[in-house]
C-alpha cells in the first residue's frame, strides 16, 4: 500500500486543553494543564483533594475563566467565549453534578425535562412520557417520575440526576465524582449505568474522581492531575503499570511518596 493511502485521516479532539492556567489570588490551581478527549472516548481525570479537578471542569463548562492557555470543543476555541456563542456549545453538553443537585419544589419528570423544556426541544405536554424514557434508561420505573426527590433514596436520586444528564442527548457528559456518598454495591451500579448510557449515546465522557474503582470501569483513559499539572495520562487498563510514582501513590493509598501529605 502507498504512503499516500496508508496514512490517517488526524481526529480533531472533542475537548482539547493546552497549557491552561487558573489562580486564585497568589493561589495557582492550574499550573499548565494539557489534555484531551477523543470522540466517543471516556477520559477520568483522578487527583486527591484540592489538585484542581473541579477548576479544570469549571474551565471547560465556561463556569471560570482561565488566565491562560486554550480550551477547545470540536476544535473551536471556547477560551473566551460569552452569551448566544457559549449557550450554543453548552448545547452539546450533559451533566451530572456530585450531589445531584435536583430541585426539591419539582416532580421527577420536571427535573429530567428541564433544560430540554427550557430549550423548546419538547413540549411540557410531551414531557413525561418523555422523562418516563430516561428513567427506563436509568433502570427506574415509570411511577418515579411523579415523585418528588426527598422521596428517593440517594442511589435513585443519582440514578435520576444521570436521567437529566442525557436528556437532551448530549454529545459531551461531564461526570463529577458520580458516586460521591453512595455505598460500594450501589456505586458499581451508578458506574456500570454511566458506561451503558454514555456508549447508547455515542457520548465522550469526562469524569473527575478520586474513586479509582469508578475511575477502572468508566474510563477508557485516566490522568492524572498533581499539583496544577497531568502527570500522566495513559491507558485505563494499564495504570496499574504506569511506572508513574505520583500514580502509584495515588492508587494505592500510601501515605509515603511524592504526593505531599499534611497532618
Amino acid at each position: 500500500m502507498s504512503a499516500l493511502f496508508s496514512k490517517k485521516t488526524p481526529v480533531t479532539p472533542k475537548i482539547e486543553m493546552d497549557n491552561v492556567h487558573k489562580a486564585f489570588g497568589s493561589n495557582k490551581v492550574l499550573q499548565g494543564v494539557n489534555v484531551s478527549v477523543n470522540p466517543g472516548e471516556s477520559l477520568v481525570i483522578i487527583g486527591g483533594s484540592g489538585t484542581g479537578k473541579s477548576v479544570t471542569l469549571k474551565c471547560i463548562l465556561g463556569m471560570m475563566e482561565p488566565e491562560q492557555g486554550t480550551i477547545k470543543v470540536d476544535g473551536q476555541d471556547i477560551t473566551h467565549i460569552r452569551g448566544k456563542e457559549r449557550d450554543k456549545v453548552a448545547e452539546k453538553f450533559g451533566m451530572l453534578f456530585q450531589g445531584g443537585a435536583l430541585f426539591d419544589s419539582l416532580p421527577v419528570w420536571q427535573n429530567i425535562c428541564f433544560g430540554v423544556l427550557e430549550r423548546g426541544l419538547i413540549t411540557r405536554k410531551d414531557a413525561p412520557d418523555y422523562a418516563v424514557e430516561k428513567l427506563r434508561s436509568v433502570g427506574l420505573k415509570p411511577d418515579i417520575a411523579y415523585l418528588f426527590p426527598a422521596e428517593l433514596s440517594g442511589g435513585m436520586q443519582k440514578r435520576v440526576a444521570l436521567a437529566r444528564a442525557i436528556a437532551g442527548d448530549p454529545e459531551i457528559i461531564f461526570f463529577d465524582e458520580p458516586t460521591t456518598g453512595l455505598d460500594p454495591i450501589m456505586a458499581d451500579v451508578i458506574n456500570d449505568l454511566i458506561v451503558s448510557c454514555t456508549k447508547e449515546l455515542g457520548a465522550t465522557g469526562l469524569t473527575i474522581t478520586h474513586d479509582m474503582a469508578s475511575a477502572r470501569k468508566i474510563g477508557d483513559k485516566i490522568a492524572m492531575l498533581y499539583q496544577g499539572k497531568i502527570v500522566w495520562v495513559g491507558d485505563a487498563k494499564k495504570i496499574d503499570k504506569s511506572g508513574n510514582d505520583y500514580v502509584e501513590q495515588f492508587i494505592n493509598g500510601r501515605a509515603k511518596g511524592p504526593i505531599e501529605t499534611y497532618v
